[in-house]
């Protein structure tokens, strides 16, 4: 075993083991249990963007069997297909490059696979991942009909004399049934996206990215393909049923990456104006004091769907030359 697959074994290790108690964290009854949760994505995206698949991977296996073995192996499946596995998969997009001169570009440069196909992978496998779960554990709309019911249950406890009406309950029970699975694929993919950017941060820092350093809102876009899995999930929504919540499914995760595209345009229309801080900040804080601008960052993403490809200066010393998927 050569030197470089030691190290990228041992990180490996050490990222899976890192990530296991991260998401043991997440466990207990906590304010910070979904950050903590979502943190643990973290160490597999640093080792995967830092040392390549091997320790991407060595990191989601040894993560995995430390919570079938601690927890359950309903816990190792939960983190696996919802965090570890796309964080996996992430770092191992952003690693792929082509050279430049087979998409048209200069003969001594290197294509990156593009961002906007990384976030519409993200969308996707978190859609996929929180299918498998419902389906694993039995989600149902009756399921969020329970949710309701419990939190009622609280209030009545509170006050005695609270009653509601037995028709704005159930239309509570059945906006809730859909609200749920959208909110949280939407917050997953948020979360997931952070913990992606931090990871790059942090590894082009320490020296080690072999992906260039990109100018975030020129480049983070949905693929123009993915506008159709959106709108498919949005009419799906209105189905009701299993089929209802798994078009709010797609619809959250989709719709998170056209927020987070809506974002990145803002601040590159905002770019080199002299009032650009303090309208970044009454954006930002409207969206989360409010839900209604939401959606006009979400249509300013579905509107713009630029697929950007980073470039970067060729190789000249012998050595890994990373290529892999082409950016298309």
């Amino acid at each position: 075993m050569t030197a470089i697959d030691r190290t990228s074994l041992l990180t490996g290790i050490l990222a899976g083991v890192t990530a296991a108690f991260l998401s043991f964290g997440a466990t207990t009854p906590s304010s910070l249990a979904i950050v903590l949760y979502a943190a643990s994505a973290l160490p597999i995206l640093i080792a995967g963007l830092g040392w390549g698949n091997v320790a991407a991977i060595v990191a989601v296996v040894v993560a995995g069997f430390l919570a079938a073995i601690a927890v359950s192996p309903y816990f190792a499946l939960l983190i696996l297909v919802v965090t570890l596995i796309p964080a996996a998969w992430l770092s191992h997009l952003a690693n792929l490059a082509r050279p430049a001169s087979e998409i048209g570009g200069p003969d001594d440069a290197m294509a990156w696979y593009p961002l906007s196909d990384i976030l519409t992978h993200l969308a996707g496998l978190v859609a996929a991942g929180m299918l498998i779960i419902g389906v694993v554990l039995g989600y149902s709309t009756e399921t969020a009909a329970g949710m309701v019911d419990i939190v009622i249950e609280a209030l009545k406890s509170q006050e005695p004399t609270y009653n509601p009406d037995p028709a704005a309950l159930a239309q509570i029970k059945a906006v809730f049934s859909v609200a749920l699975p959208m909110i949280q694929g939407a917050l997953w993919v948020l979360m997931l996206f952070a913990a992606y950017y931090t990871a790059t941060r942090i590894v082009q820092m320490s020296g080690r990215s072999l992906r260039p350093r990109e100018d975030i809102p020129s480049t983070l876009r949905m693929h123009r393909f993915a506008i159709f899995a959106f709108l498919g999930g949005l009419v799906l929504t209105f189905a009701g049923g299993a089929a209802g919540a798994v078009g709010a499914l797609v619809c959250g995760t989709f719709g998170a990456g056209f927020l987070l595209s809506g974002f990145a345009v803002f601040h590159f229309r905002t770019r080199g104006k002299s009032w650009r801080l303090p309208v970044l900040w009454l954006g930002y804080l409207s969206v989360l004091l409010f839900t209604i601008p939401a959606f006009f960052f979400l249509l300013s993403g579905l509107m713009d769907t630029r697929r950007a490809i980073a470039l970067s200066p060729t190789r000249k010393k012998t050595g890994e030359n990373p290529t892999g998927k082409t950016p298309e």
